[in-house]
């Protein structure tokens, strides 16, 4: 598999952008509107980057990821 082009670089950023965005944007809830040790989400930075972390990677273009996987096959 050849990830040289320009195509595929754009490919891997939709795919990858939403989950860094996601992790970025739990981190900063927790920051900014978090509680202090009683809430089970924002209570704790892990727990509130994890949960943001896996809504962007709900909000993936899984369309790219299944054409990457079939030209690596």
């Amino acid at each position: 598999m050849e990830f040289g082009g320009i195509k595929m670089k754009k490919k891997i950023i939709k795919i990858v952008l939403p989950v860094i965005l996601g992790a970025l944007g739990g981190y900063l809830y927790y920051y900014f509107i978090g509680c202090n040790g009683s809430c089970a989400i924002t209570g704790s930075a892990v727990n509130s980057t994890a949960y943001g972390t896996i809504a962007g990677l709900i909000l993936t273009d899984w369309k790219t990821v299944k054409s990457i996987i079939k030209k690596e096959n």
